[in-house]
């Protein structure tokens, strides 16, 4: 056996799950969110509906999902990852097969509806979960690993995806997504997936047992449902993640359609996302390795979300320029790449992990407000031709995340 193999071999089974964990949000980010942008046109052109009917049916989904998440984030503390993924994955493959059969604007808003819900059990809260769970010491570089996936599904699986819908339409696309969810989420999630190290002996972080001490199921230690909820810090953070994913949610589902607004092609404004993807890994990689580095994870939030709103101004100063889209995209990609990998280690290091699940699900509710985004920013675009005012209202919804992320870096913790 080479000394590769012998030390592949005797690694830490955490990296193994990592890396597991990495293939399935790149599959999961870029069959869902980095792709909503290459059915808007589609779906305009089949049945006439408006910019903001389609987009309505992406934010109806958000809702679904996010009303899902506390239950599914209680059902993962009670009972682990592993199951949640599993069952999520069958869920989710069968309701792609209902998106496919749209034909009416209610089946677009319903299915979608169904198929956040249950993408909701094999997606973020999951794997975010499972990942702090296997690392202590370094969480911060597992969870920016984890968080190149989502990168990873924008720059490897849009322009596969953009293929496959100019091959098969957007209907067989749907049917190609529940194929593939199925192919690798359940073998992925029976065969690797294991809650917690001590389900093997192990423990975290890959620390060597003493002969003299057996392995025992870990007790999780953190706060309480009850106790977060009562601290202003939970509540002042929940606000800015509301306020900073109100801004990404919608980039997320207009970007493609922007770039067509400003002249550039379908294909090319693929690309342009496929590179906004494949510079958030390295990103992610970055912020990640600083992560175990930082002490408050509210002040990098304050950075992240700077760089955030500096973009969509570039965006907006620029009118879509190529100088100006690639400065934005240098903005974007810092400000996007660290904003989605903070909100687990906020709530790792201020509230603990004994209640991490539900209270990440409990967060989402909370941020609900952010899913009409998408919606506003579709009627802009109905109404004026354009994305400008779209631009500024999320450049004011960046502010005030700001705002309240620095009041956040100026609240105390719990003791727990």
């Amino acid at each position: 056996m080479t000394p590769l193999l012998r030390r592949l071999r005797h690694a830490y089974y955490g990296w193994w799950m990592l890396a597991a964990s990495v293939v399935a949000v790149a599959l999961a980010a870029g069959l869902s969110f980095w792709s909503f942008g290459l059915y808007v046109e589609p779906l305009e052109r089949e049945f006439g509906w408006s910019r903001a009917q389609v987009s309505g049916g992406f934010s109806v989904g958000f809702l679904a999902s996010a009303i899902a998440a506390p239950l599914i984030g209680w059902w993962i503390d009670r009972y682990g990852p592993r199951r949640v993924i599993l069952i999520g994955a069958v869920l989710t493959a069968a309701s792609y097969v209902l998106l496919a059969a749209t034909s009416e604007l209610w089946q677009w808003f319903v299915y979608q509806s169904i198929n956040a819900a249950f993408r909701q059990m094999m997606f973020f809260i999951p794997f975010q979960t499972l990942i702090s769970r296997w690392f202590d010491r370094r969480r911060g570089l597992a969870v920016g690993l984890l968080g190149t996936g989502f990168s990873i599904g924008g720059f490897a699986v849009v322009p596969i995806m953009r293929v496959v819908i100019d091959t098969v339409q957007w209907e067989g696309s749907f049917i190609v997504a529940g194929i593939v969810i199925v192919a690798v989420f359940v073998p992925l999630s029976l065969l690797l997936v294991r809650n917690d190290p001590s389900d093997i002996g192990a423990e975290v972080d890959g620390d060597v047992t003493p002969p003299d001490r057996p392995v025992t199921p870990r007790v999780l230690t953190g706060v309480t449902v009850r106790e977060a909820l009562r601290t202003p810090l939970f509540w002042v953070v929940s606000g800015a993640l509301t306020a900073f994913f109100f801004g990404m949610i919608s980039w997320m589902v207009h970007g493609i359609p922007y770039y067509e607004s400003v002249g550039y092609s379908t294909q090319r404004a693929a690309l342009l996302f496929s590179i906004q993807a494949g510079g958030g890994v390295v990103a992610r990689l970055t912020f990640g390795y600083l992560a175990d580095r930082i002490p408050r994870m509210e002040a990098a939030a304050v950075v992240v979300a700077l760089f955030l709103g500096g973009a969509f101004t570039t965006l907006l100063l620029s009118d879509g320029s190529v100088v100006g889209v690639a400065i934005f995209l240098v903005f974007f990609v810092v400000g996007s790449s660290g904003g989605p990998m903070i909100e687990p280690l906020l709530l790792t290091r201020s509230f603990g992990l004994a209640s991490f699940g539900a209270l990440l699900g409990i967060i989402q509710v909370i941020s609900i407000p952010h899913l009409a985004s998408p919606i506003i920013s579709g009627a802009i675009f109905d109404a004026t031709g354009n994305y400008d005012w779209a631009l500024v209202m999320l450049m004011g919804a960046m502010g005030l995340s700001v705002a309240l992320f620095w009041v956040a870096w100026r609240l105390p913790r719990p003791q727990y």
